[in-house]
């Protein structure tokens, strides 16, 4: 989409930016609703234009709002440029209301994303109720006058998780979550220098022998049932894989079209197809034995 491709990155200093942006002109509701139609009816990239230009400085506004979460102003005006563009996109001019009341929403929630996204992943988790809880945490604070260090006040905890509606530990691991500062795993775990904390991380991955090993037994599992189906004829062979060896089985009907006999005998060649397949596999696994028997009481006997 073309409008995707409009950017408003404030790269220049703030001040610059906003005189930049004070030069597009306010859309009066009459031209706000005769552009948004443009674009709603005939996608023309130049309404839209306009629409977004228009209301630049309500993002600026909007984003504003958010300084306090330790991002730089220019990325949150970006990423709520990113949220005001598709507003435009989605906007209905038939339901009576200006395009800046629906703006907001949109505005609001890119910025608020960006903010999730880039302050900690191990800080902030993702339900809706610790998303409210992170973004009203610090205005409640400020209301009640509890901007000091440390752990908050017990009533404090008590009235934040009214207002709220969220327990009360979620309000105090969420206090000390923002107070606290990220450490890099490239840290020195000692004072010498000597190893980083990274050294000390668990690899959840399977390890190479593993990986190996569960190669070689798939791989000796297919060599094991590939050489037991050749006791089977054609027939059974095809019937036993369409039966038992697909993820979706083809139906009794299909086979006994396919091959002009009734439903039961096509169950009754699957079963003893099944059958003779078992049968050769467990004498071959009976055979490996034996050889590794006899291979283990040679080495014994020369030993």
């Amino acid at each position: 989409m073309a409008l995707a491709m409009m950017k408003f990155a404030p790269e220049e200093n703030l001040t610059r930016y906003l005189q930049k942006i004070r030069k597009f002109p306010m859309l009066s509701a009459e031209d706000e609703l005769k552009f948004s139609m443009a674009w709603r009816d005939n996608a023309d990239h130049e309404a839209a234009h306009k629409l977004v230009t228009s209301h630049l400085r309500l993002v600026v506004k909007l984003a504003m709002g958010y300084r306090g979460y330790g991002m730089p102003i220019g990325e949150l005006i970006s990423e709520g440029n990113v949220g005001m563009m598709q507003a435009v996109k989605r906007f209905d001019p038939d339901r009576g209301f200006r395009l800046s009341t629906y703006a907001m929403w949109w505005i609001r929630a890119a910025i608020q994303e960006h903010i999730l996204h880039n302050w900690s992943l191990v800080k902030m988790g993702t339900t809706a109720a610790q998303k409210k809880l992170f973004f009203n945490l610090r205005r409640l604070k400020g209301q009640m006058q509890a901007i000091e260090g440390g752990d908050l006040r017990p009533e404090h905890v008590s009235e934040i998780s009214r207002v709220l509606d969220v327990p009360e530990q979620d309000v105090v691991n969420m206090n000390r979550r923002l107070a606290g500062s990220d450490n890099s795993l490239n840290a020195p775990m000692s004072a010498d220098g000597d190893g980083e904390w990274q050294d000390s991380l668990i690899d959840d991955r399977d390890s190479q022998e593993e990986v190996l090993g569960e190669h070689e037994e798939l791989s000796d599992r297919k060599a094991l049932l590939a050489n037991a189906m050749k006791c089977l004829n054609d027939r059974e062979r095809h019937i036993l894989i369409e039966r038992r060896l697909k993820d979706e089985a083809t139906t009794l009907e299909d086979l006994s079209q396919r091959y002009r006999i009734s439903r039961e005998r096509v169950r009754q060649i699957e079963v003893r197809a099944f059958e003779k397949l078992q049968k050769a596999m467990k004498a071959e696994i009976a055979d490996r034995r034996n050889v590794v028997k006899k291979n283990f009481e040679q080495h014994r006997i020369a030993a």
